[in-house]
């Protein structure tokens, strides 16, 4: 959906709606940082900038990161990417970004399952986030739990990872939850045999009726998987 014309703000603009926070702001310094990659803005046809409330965000939190403390730009587009990747900025040099977002480890309800996070993180950042060793996660990888995507590991990935780590404390090993791996494929299976036939049907009515019934018969399955359990164990009392 394209944004409206008046949502678009030109740097003129921008620089009036700085100027009450940011005094020295100009406009030579407002084309220094989009020079320097710290924004970036879209530009009309005949080449005029077009900033966004996204950009305006950004913009406030560089000059107050620099006012307030004195941080480099490195560092400042160093926690504007973690942002973007849905992180909170590494509080000091050298320590890794944490989540955010909180798509990680929620409840189980349909709606759940339609959430797209926009998490990303790398691996150092998922090892610091999960718990697991370098190794550990080498292994998971190995037996196909967590799956890089591109560069970044996502949301599910750091959900699985977590799982995994805390099974580790009660030394189960990730080669023991292949069991677990196997049975979420085949509960996935039998999803997609179910919403197929929706898919195949013309309209954007009948994909989101299959979105629909994919979310709610996911939640139902892991209700199932949970009650299973409860009692498989109860039974062994």
């Amino acid at each position: 959906m394209s944004v409206p014309a008046r949502a678009y703000l030109s740097i003129g603009e921008v620089l009036g709606k700085l100027r009450g926070e940011f005094p020295d702001v100009t406009i030579s310094k407002i084309r220094f940082l989009e020079a320097e990659g710290l924004i970036d803005p879209q530009r009309t046809p005949s080449g005029y900038r077009k900033f966004t409330s996204v950009d305006l965000d950004r913009l406030r939190y560089v000059l107050a990161a620099q006012r307030d403390q004195y941080l480099p730009l490195r560092v400042i587009k160093e926690n504007l990417d973690a942002l973007d990747r849905g992180l909170t900025p590494a509080v000091t040099p050298g320590s890794v970004a944490a989540p955010r977002l909180a798509t990680v480890d929620g409840d189980f309800a349909p709606a759940h399952f339609g959430e797209a996070s926009e998490l990303r993180l790398s691996r150092a950042e998922l090892l610091q986030s999960s718990g697991l060793s370098d190794d550990q996660l080498t292994e998971v990888e190995g037996f196909g739990l967590v799956t890089i995507k591109g560069r970044y590991y996502d949301a599910d990935s750091l959900a699985v990872a977590r799982a995994v780590s805390e099974m580790a404390a009660f030394g189960i090993e990730a080669r023991h939850m292949r069991s677990f791996k196997s049975a979420a494929d085949r509960e996935v299976g039998l999803v997609e045999q179910i919403i197929t036939p929706l898919l195949r049907q013309k309209g954007s009515e009948a994909k989101a009726r299959a979105e629909e019934v994919q979310n709610e018969l996911a939640s139902i399955s892991v209700r199932l998987h949970a009650a299973l359990v409860r009692a498989g164990l109860h039974r062994s009392k």
